[in-house]
């Protein structure tokens, strides 16, 4: 009986063992493994000067992050231009004051910033496998799904006073200008489609008469904002939501997308095109999780330093 059983125990120890290695590696390090990553993009006017943009996203704060909070503020030695916060700033109702810390050196700068569902709602525990079966099913968020019930509402109100105290624009289903070093950058927003919080029609229209560039800015990559966007002439769209996958498969990539958009697109640059249209587009993986999966796996937490230059 001992022949006939220890080679299947052994294997099973020692895939366990695997497992819980690769569990301790994913959220003891991985998932606090902060990285930089950097863009140039050709949208701006014939012999503008170059615009430094940062992005952040999906930060999904939970009180006691110190390594995070200190990372966020560091990134303001980048001196950005400008900053775009593609949302899911919290992931903890009591973590507002935490998150405001952490971005406070950058709010220094001009911004704009838009909201996702975990902004307004707590995160549920969840069966990860989830994701997969969504996917299988073409259901993604409130697409498909019944609504949220009973979830945790979360403290946004003081979150969006300290940006617009901050001077930083409110881009929910509106639009906003910046303007820099003689340059005019005009911004069109969504709130988030994955709860349908969308409104493009009260929005569209198009990029701005007589400024120098004009952007998308929305939180969840769903294909109807993005093909809204192109379809009326934007250059540019940047997102976040997708957490570039967040567990994914070394030297193939990510297995969902937590939308309808295609792994293929699932973080960094890439393009969207509809009809005779094409913009860039860059999704950032965003430096958080929801603070029920605190892991990451070949796909470390990041924000982006988007260098526009003029288009050739």
């Amino acid at each position: 009986m001992r022949a006939r059983y220890g080679v299947p125990l052994k294997v099973t120890a020692v895939g366990a063992a695997i497992g819980a290695a690769g569990l301790a590696y994913a959220a003891g390090f991985e998932a606090r493994s902060f990285r930089l990553r950097r863009v140039t993009i050709p949208v701006l006017p014939h012999g503008a000067r170059p615009l430094r943009v940062l992005q952040v996203s999906d930060i999904h704060m939970v009180s006691g992050q110190r390594k995070k909070r200190a990372w966020l503020q560091s990134l303001a030695g980048l001196r950005p231009d400008f900053v775009v916060n593609t949302g899911d700033n919290l992931s903890d109702p009591e973590a507002v004051p935490e998150l405001l810390d952490a971005l406070g050196p950058l709010m220094e700068f001009p911004g704009v910033y838009v909201f996702g569902s975990n902004d307004y709602y707590g995160p549920k525990l969840r069966n990860p496998a989830r994701y997969l079966l969504e996917k299988a099913h073409g259901k993604h968020g409130l697409n498909g799904n019944a609504p949220a019930v009973g979830v945790v509402h979360n403290p946004w109100e003081p979150m969006r006073d300290a940006f617009d105290e901050a001077g930083w624009l409110g881009l929910s289903n509106t639009r906003g200008h910046l303007k820099l070093d003689g340059l005019e950058i005009a911004f069109t927003g969504l709130d988030d489609p994955h709860i349908k919080r969308d409104r493009y029609a009260e929005v569209a229209g198009g990029p701005e008469t007589g400024a120098d560039l004009s952007i998308g800015v929305v939180h969840a990559p769903y294909l109807r904002s993005l093909d809204a966007f192109t379809r009326d002439g934007y250059p540019l769209i940047l997102a976040g939501h997708t957490h570039g996958g967040q567990l994914c498969i070394p030297f193939y990539g990510a297995l969902v997308t937590n939308c309808d958009l295609d792994t293929d697109r699932v973080k960094g640059l890439s393009s969207h095109s509809v009809d005779d249209h094409r913009a860039y587009l860059h999704v950032s993986a965003g430096c958080g999780t929801n603070r029920y999966t605190p892991v990451r796996f070949a796909c470390p937490p990041e924000a982006t330093l988007l260098t526009l230059t003029a288009r050739d």
